[in-house]
């Protein structure tokens, strides 16, 4: 099988060049990559962007783009560069500035597939779960199958610290659901991927769905059994993301303002 590239966005940045050493060594040979960022760090997108001119893949799968803008991409990026982000309705989207990603973007010519999972489906699946809303076989991708009740809490655990323990825990069951969702609709996504054109195949989101343990590894294995998975995370001053990786990368942190702010 050909590769799969999976390039995961959200915690950190790397301060070498990306395919020097180890992670060339890692990702060689491999069918699925998952590597992991902190959104809001330029350094990651410069990592990126190496990777996939090194890969080459036939296939980009963004976290961050609707399957409708991902339509668009390759007439938006045809087109006048300074246009791309406000063809594609980047501001609304809520992503960091999209001069870090075009990079991405410009260093092949693989077909782009969007993952998202829109703000108005996140709210529903509140209320209704994630298999109303999963776009897919849920049984194939063990949505069906209530979490297990160690990690159930350790998922809780995560999102009272997420958001700075003013919700209560027991309130935080939705997030969990909607993240679920997320790491599902990029599985599927790649999988997708792979049987319109072979791979290899590059996705970029967070380090979050990178997460060998829970995340996307976990569902890709489900429904593209015969791939290599291997899983890259991305950490920032020495912090390590949880979950486990097969390598983890970092760099410096970027200023940012504290994100408990918002709930004082």
């Amino acid at each position: 099988m050909k590769h799969v590239l999976i390039w995961a966005l959200m915690t950190g940045a790397m301060a070498e060049p990306a395919m020097a050493g180890p992670v060339e060594d890692v990702v060689a040979g491999a069918d699925v990559v998952i590597v992991g960022e902190v959104h809001d760090n330029p350094a990651h997108h410069v990592v990126q962007t190496e990777v996939v001119a090194h890969v080459q893949p036939a296939a980009l799968v963004f976290e961050m783009l609707t399957r409708d803008q991902a339509g668009r991409v390759a007439g938006v990026m045809a087109g006048d560069p300074a246009e791309a982000a406000n063809a594609l309705g980047w501001a609304d989207s809520g992503w960091p500035d999209f001069d870090m990603y075009r990079p991405i973007f410009e260093a092949s010519d693989a077909r782009v597939y969007g993952a998202a999972v829109s703000r108005d489906v996140a709210r529903r699946v509140f209320a209704d779960g994630v298999v109303a809303h999963f776009d897919g076989d849920a049984a194939a991708f063990a949505l069906t199958d209530p979490l297990e009740a160690a990690q159930q809490a350790a998922r809780l655990d995560l999102q009272f610290d997420a958001h700075c323990e003013a919700m209560p825990r027991e309130a935080l069951g939705g997030m969990v659901e909607v993240q679920r969702l997320r790491d599902a609709t990029l599985a599927q996504a790649v999988a997708q991927a792979m049987q319109d054109t072979g791979g290899p195949v590059v996705v970029i989101t967070g380090n979050g769905h990178a997460r060998r343990d829970w995340g996307v590894p976990f569902y890709v294995a489900r429904v593209v059994p015969d791939a290599t998975v291997i899983s890259i995370g991305q950490g920032e001053e020495g912090g390590t993301p949880d979950g486990g990786f097969d390598l983890v990368l970092d760099a410096p942190g970027v200023e940012r303002p504290d994100p408990c702010d918002a709930f004082r």
